[in-house]
């Protein structure tokens, strides 16, 4: 099965005045996710804009998948708002099946294509009030919300996710930018985004009368990831605040990349910012 990961620059450097990179912990499980896949599951490319793409190039990282693909440097919604949004249009120029991976989540083990749904996510989500809100939170400009959407049915985090159906995927992505484009707000970073991105997925799945369900749950996923899934979350704040922590994991991953891909040495020890761990 074909994968995705996906790297949209511009909230990055709208934010921060400095040279575009990645942190380290990041790069390592951009590193295993990739590689994982193609092990243990097909294809994966990169789709990334002109910055990324010639980070990856410079850092040798693009080896890691099977082919970068520069397409997001047009994408036009706020990035303020809707920083993950390169996800969506990234998405929208794939076809089905697909799986969209970010790049702090592995994948450790086959995926049973036979098994999923037309659509499968790593778990549902609650619909917390400060987090989910309900329809009229939404500051839109010329649009309406389709009246057959169910705001009940829990939302899908789709840090690791998989669209079989090739209509589902159509339909999801067009909403989802149409949504994105047609909104006045300016500051709001929460709501908006994982409304266009984790609620609105399954409220389309269901109008569709498409099949969903989920890889796991949020208890199984922050015991042990099942075997077979780690994401690390919040772990990534952990990390910047507690450096004995942020080099203890960067020293295991990088032990884990050289024993299972040992091609990959002489790249990350010519990584800058991956220098100190050797």
């Amino acid at each position: 099965m074909d994968a995705i990961h996906i790297n949209w620059t511009k909230p990055f450097r709208n934010r921060f005045n400095a040279p575009y990179e990645v942190e380290d912990f990041e790069i390592l499980t951009t590193i295993l996710s990739a590689l994982k896949w193609r092990e243990k599951n097909g294809n994966i490319k990169m789709v990334t804009d002109s910055v990324g793409a010639q980070y990856y190039k410079k850092t040798g990282l693009d080896v890691i998948w099977n082919s970068v693909e520069n397409i997001l440097d047009n994408v036009d919604v706020n990035s303020n708002v809707f920083w993950a949004a390169g996800k969506i249009f990234a998405l929208k120029e794939q076809n089905a099946p697909v799986a969209m991976i970010d790049t702090d989540f592995i994948v450790w083990e086959k995926i049973d294509e036979e098994k999923l749904a037309d659509v499968s996510v790593i778990h549902f989500e609650n619909l917390y009030p400060d987090v989910y809100p309900p329809i009229d939170f939404f500051h839109m400009d010329n649009y309406e919300f389709d009246n057959d959407f169910d705001w009940n049915i829990k939302a899908c985090n789709t840090a690791f996710c998989v669209i079989k159906n090739e209509k589902l995927l159509r339909y999801y992505t067009d909403k989802s930018i149409e949504f994105m484009r047609h909104t006045s707000e300016q500051n709001d970073r929460l709501s908006y985004m994982v409304f266009a991105e984790q609620r609105m997925l399954p409220m389309c799945a269901k109008k569709l009368n498409m099949s969903i369900m989920s890889f796991s749950d949020l208890n199984r996923l922050f015991k042990n990831g099942d075997n077979m899934f780690t994401h690390t979350w919040g772990m990534k704040q952990q990390m910047r605040d507690n450096a004995f922590l942020r080099a203890d994991f960067c020293r295991r991953c990088i032990k884990r990349i050289i024993k299972d891909y040992p091609e990959m040495k002489n790249i990350i020890m010519n990584i800058e910012n991956l220098k100190q761990y050797f």
